[in-house]
């Protein structure tokens, strides 16, 4: 199928969808999808049509350039030159808004920060990154609810989970799995010296019963006490619910609740966010050999930051960017790095289409 071909098929489409939507011709159960996809065609079609417009009054342009009218010919160089310059950027953008979108990009996501190497200031450095994301999921208007917290006693976090809710969640955290890493003199170095420490960072996208079909055979549950730093409410009774899902070893545990079914239900959220994002995986691989300089990948013994505070710059080793407004970053300012990564993303995937 031609690129033409291709354009033709999206407009006869949205077409398509608005004289169903217009005539009732579609159940309750359909009318949200199909409202939905015609709401994402309508800036594509909208590109279309620019384009084909721009392509009509360029060949007009031509003929005029080519006429035995000076006076004409002179007022239609100009503007030829310029609209034969703007095309190349109105044919990106429309590629760029045709490329197949990640069907995860609109769902919720699980954020699981965990300290690495460093110990105690590990620790610290997993607590601060966490205080980030809800700092910048507040500016976004998004819902963060904190699910776990294992704390060390000293402030700082060995791990942390949350549930973070809103539009576009997952498309603009994704990119933030991996490796984070520290440069900076702990509160408690006395000879001043700096330390590098470590934490992982995994966002992943929150899976429906839908996604996911887990079975219960295939779980093995416990139920404990719940105990030690950690739970928003440790009590003496035996709520704490800690779920293996046996086929592939994973291993979650929640305490936070005093209810069992609450801690369940919370346990079964994140477990499904898991597998789901275990067999998205799984499918990439097999659908493609990972793209040079691809951004984004999840893997975990990436690092893929550096947060130098001496020097009071943040660096994003996967597209070369450093900016010096550290203190800014870790209170959520993050859409410098996060815009980049999206853009390269787009750019890698253009690329593969040429």
């Amino acid at each position: 199928m031609s690129f033409d071909q291709k354009l033709d098929k999206v407009v006869h489409r949205y077409r398509e969808l608005g004289d169903m939507l217009a005539s009732g011709a579609t159940d309750s159960k359909n009318l949200a999808k199909l409202s939905k996809e015609y709401s994402d065609l309508g800036p594509v079609v909208e590109t279309i049509e620019t384009l084909s417009r721009a392509k009509a009054e360029l060949v007009e342009l031509e003929a005029l350039r080519a006429g035995d009218d000076a006076e004409l010919r002179a007022l239609a160089e100009p503007e030829y030159f310029a609209l034969k310059a703007r095309m190349p950027e109105l044919e990106r953008d429309l590629q760029a808004m045709l490329l197949p979108k990640d069907a995860a990009d609109e769902k919720n996501a699980i954020l699981e920060v965990r300290a690495g190497t460093g110990g105690d200031e590990a620790a610290l450095f997993a607590a601060q990154l966490f205080r980030m994301y809800q700092r910048y999921a507040q500016v976004r208007g998004w819902r963060f609810e904190v699910m776990e917290v294992g704390e060390t006693g000293l402030g700082g976090y060995k791990e942390a989970i949350a549930n973070i809710s809103g539009a576009g969640v997952f498309a603009r955290l994704k990119f933030e799995s991996g490796v984070h890493r520290v440069q900076r003199v702990p509160a408690t170095e006395a000879s001043g010296r700096i330390h590098t420490s470590t934490a992982t960072v995994a966002v992943l996208p929150e899976a429906e019963e839908v996604d996911v079909h887990v079975d219960e055979k295939d779980l093995r549950i416990d139920i404990f006490r719940s105990s030690g730093p950690g739970g928003q409410s440790v009590n003496t009774t035996d709520s704490a619910v800690r779920i293996t899902h046996l086929p592939t070893g994973i291993v979650v545990q929640q305490q936070d609740e005093k209810s069992q079914h609450k801690n369940k239900a919370k346990a079964m959220k994140i477990l499904r966010a898991r597998l789901y994002e275990a067999e998205r995986a799984r499918t990439d691989a097999m659908r493609a050999a990972e793209r040079k300089g691809q951004v984004g990948t999840g893997d975990r013994s990436e690092r893929i930051r550096t947060y130098n505070f001496p020097q009071g710059r943040v660096s994003d080793h996967r597209i070369n960017l450093t900016v010096y407004e550290i203190d800014k970053v870790v209170e959520g300012d993050l859409d410098k790095f996060i815009d980049a990564l999206i853009a390269e993303d787009r750019a890698a995937k253009l690329a593969e289409l040429a």
